[in-house]
């Protein structure tokens, strides 16, 4: 069995959960309902649940400064928030889990899933590189945190040349050669980097613009990367590839 407490000052939403939590996730027992951070502190050192289920917007202590009071952190964290803001451009980077208010009862067993299946696996440094991305937005983040099989592997986002999408996982390829197999979707690994050098050339290829050698011309056409990989460019996207390579003559 599997322990949560929710933490949320929203009365309907906490019930909301709850009910979704009995109906679809049996394997869940639910230990607290906290109505504010400050209860939740106390609540989270007694009981110790495995899952916490947190909302982002708060009054008084929000989840964040929450966190920030925990001595230790040594439990799955789920993000619940109404709000698809930065902060939840801070969640992905540092790949933790949310779901958008009303909370839709397959993405919830799926967070549930996925939580489960990392309980073996500790949160601080994905906590401590969340806190630090909301505490500093003005400063560039150059890291992002990328899922795979084993566990998490941090990424310098300046030394991804290429993506390619493997079904529903993405294969990151990298300026020293190496492989990452990201256990998350191409289009995810898209909406991370959406602010970077990086843009959508195929429906199975994202690529560093940085990293681009050289264009040729085709139906499409394709880039040699500086990796000398070559990325097919599809007719759809071949006019805004060459606009972002080429921005003074548009």
């Amino acid at each position: 069995m599997i322990t949560a407490t929710i933490v949320d000052d929203e009365t309907y939403s906490c019930e909301a959960l709850a009910t979704l939590l009995e109906r679809y996730c049996a394997e869940v027992k639910l230990l607290d309902i906290c109505y504010s951070g400050e209860t939740a502190l106390q609540s989270i050192a007694e009981t110790k649940p495995d899952i916490l289920f947190l909302d982002i917007e708060m009054p008084h202590m929000n989840g964040f400064d929450m966190l920030e009071k925990l001595s230790e952190i040594n439990f799955e964290l789920i993000f619940t928030t109404s709000y698809d803001t930065y902060a939840i451009k801070a969640i992905r980077f540092s790949a933790l889990d949310y779901l958008l208010k009303p909370v839709d009862a397959q993405e919830l067993q799926t967070a549930v899933q996925k939580a489960t299946n990392r309980l073996a696996h500790p949160l601080p440094q994905q906590i401590e590189s969340l806190l630090q991305q909301l505490k500093r937005p003005a400063i560039p983040v150059n890291k992002i945190a990328i899922p795979t099989m084993e566990g998490l592997q941090m990424v310098l986002i300046n030394n991804i040349i290429s993506c390619s999408s493997d079904s529903n996982y993405t294969i990151l390829s990298l300026k020293n050669g190496q492989k990452i197999i990201a256990s998350r979707t191409l289009k995810d690994i898209e909406e991370l980097l959406e602010d970077y050098s990086f843009t959508r050339v195929h429906h199975s290829y994202l690529v560093n613009l940085n990293e681009v050698e050289k264009f040729i011309r085709g139906e499409g056409g394709y880039l040699v990367m500086s990796d000398k990989s070559v990325v097919d460019v599809s007719r759809s996207r071949k006019e805004i590839l060459l606009k972002k390579l080429q921005p003074n003559k548009f």
